[in-house]
């Protein structure tokens, strides 16, 4: 008897049923031999998988023969979908939740469907196996011990080099997920933020054909895909900061202002980055600014 049909069964003197189970499988990145023993077993007897394309997900069912039903689950689907699953899993269902390649929920819409599972009392199981994140991290040759994990930068302006600021002076290696279409444009950015001679990893299509590790610094990675864009799944790996923010010289201070003048910043609002930058007083980078442009306004 598959786990299937030996799941819970509804007690004689309590007819509700007893809540299922919402399994999160880890799927393989590219290399289907990447699946583990137990993600199959799981795929194979649950009574439902939540794929975030379907499209995608039946080509791995169908390697490995299985035929559990499927349902979309991703970013644009209702708050209908959501409430129908966690009907299916109260009514003592086991559902597997999937992503279209890795661990689901890092950067995911699954993420909803778990929070939601938790605060109804459901049982929820991760299934562990690939994840884009840590094959990149372990990869890449920088420190390990300590690291952090950003996900996707924001993509408003504001938002967005507000958050680059803060990767750069994190003293952690920072691993950030980026879409080939914009991964020299965020290489720039950092490089801007966090000085060029910063060393990163960029680990694209790991695990499949054509992986490649590009390692360097900031400057290079960024100079090499602006030349030579990329294709395929992107992760960069970059390398904490060198120094304490505080403890950054006049040099340092003077470099990242002349960069942020040549971004088109306002002097005061040139002074404000530098400083978050740095962790140096705001009044003492002004001060420095004014030192290198004693025409800036006061």
């Amino acid at each position: 008897m598959s786990d299937k049909d030996s799941g819970p069964q509804p007690s004689t003197l309590n007819p509700q049923p007893s809540p299922g189970i919402l399994s999160v499988v880890a799927t393989p990145l590219g290399n289907l031999e990447d699946i583990t023993a137990r993600a199959l077993r799981v795929l194979r007897d649950c009574h439902l998988i939540a794929a975030e394309d379907t499209r995608v997900t039946r080509k791995l069912l169908a390697h490995f023969d299985i035929h559990t039903p499927l349902t979309g689950y991703h970013a644009h689907s209702s708050e209908g979908r959501t409430d129908s699953l966690l009907a299916a899993l109260r009514a003592g269902k086991w559902v597997a939740l999937v992503s279209d390649a890795g661990t689901p929920v890092i950067s995911d819409p699954g993420a909803e469907l778990v929070s939601q599972a938790v605060s109804a009392g459901i049982r929820v199981e991760p299934v562990p196996g690939p994840s884009a994140v840590l094959s990149a991290l372990v990869a890449s040759g920088l420190p390990a011990a300590r690291w952090v994990f950003e996900g996707f930068l924001p993509r408003s302006r504001g938002d967005r080099w507000e958050r680059v600021l803060e990767v750069a002076r994190e003293e952690r290696t920072v691993v950030l997920y980026e879409a080939p279409t914009r991964l020299a444009e965020t290489l720039e950015e950092l490089a801007k933020a966090a000085g060029g001679e910063r060393r990163v990893v960029v680990a694209r299509e790991v695990t499949k054909k054509f992986e490649e590790f590009r390692r360097g610094t900031l400057a290079e990675a960024a100079a090499h895909f602006r030349s030579a864009p990329p294709r395929g799944e992107c992760t960069i790996v970059l390398e904490g900061a060198p120094i304490r923010r505080e403890d950054a010289d006049t040099a340092d201070v003077e470099g990242l202002l002349t960069d942020a003048l040549a971004r088109g910043l306002s002097p005061r609002d040139a002074a404000r980055d530098v400083a978050r930058i740095t962790g140096q007083p705001r009044n003492t980078v002004y001060a420095r600014l004014l030192q290198m442009q004693p025409s800036a306004p006061e």
